[in-house]
């Protein structure tokens, strides 16, 4: 397969953008709870859109999670699953914290955690710094930290100026509790994605391209999440 930086920084772009204006349209909901929209929300991202573009991207799409081990699926499933509480809680975290303050943090630190975590698990941290790509990688992770940590503190601030017994300086304290959570539980993704190897191998192995191996090892992530 030809590599094509440019590209892989223009759809890294693209799912950044996305990721980072998603959230607009549910400002103009009224009239449902922040629980309903979400769910719904999440229904068409985590379990529509990931099976159906697996179902027409990828080869045999069940025949290779009929055949993956139990163990393996197992894995995905259970990072899935907390990778979802960091989800639920992150729409909480911008409830109280607004877009800015809450998406700053809580991708924030599933950007370190999730750069930085698998390979520590996985024993592999050494083999990353040895290279300059890994190198790189880990320096921007920790300038990602240090913007999580200028946030944070100029959430503080903020929650000073408005006051001890103002309601949304508690509501800003707890938005902070809650966004650190969820960027906590939100790297397990970066787990559960790690932890499906043996499904992208099996899906190469069906003669699905290299570009699309990664999809149904997101189809048992994502229904872990919902």
């Amino acid at each position: 397969m030809m590599q094509n930086p440019l590209l892989g920084v223009f759809f890294h772009w693209l799912g950044g953008l996305f990721s980072a204006s998603f959230y607009v349209p549910y400002k103009r909901i009224k009239g449902w709870s922040w629980e309903i929209f979400w769910l719904t929300g999440g229904i068409f991202s985590w379990l529509i859109c990931p099976w159906l573009f697996a179902w027409v991207q990828t080869q045999q799409l069940f025949e290779v999670l009929s055949t993956t081990s139990f163990s393996v699926l197992q894995q995905c499933f259970l990072w899935g699953l907390g990778w979802g509480f960091g989800g639920l809680t992150f729409g909480l975290a911008v409830r109280y914290m607004g877009i800015s303050s809450g998406m700053a943090i809580v991708l924030g630190l599933t950007t370190v955690l999730g750069t930085l975590g698998p390979p520590v698990f996985d024993g592999t941290i050494g083999k990353v710094l040895a290279t300059p790509s890994g190198q790189f990688a880990v320096l921007g992770t920790f300038l990602t930290l240090l913007g999580v940590i200028l946030v944070a503190r100029a959430t503080a601030e903020k929650n000073r100026s408005l006051g001890t017994q103002s309601e949304d300086a508690v509501d800003m304290k707890k938005g902070l509790i809650i966004a650190l959570f969820s960027g906590v539980m939100s790297s397990c993704f970066a787990f559960g994605i790690a932890a499906g190897k043996p499904i992208r191998e099996l899906t190469l192995a069906a003669g699905t391209d290299h570009l699309w191996q990664g999809l149904p090892v997101l189809c048992v992530v994502l229904a872990g999440g919902l």
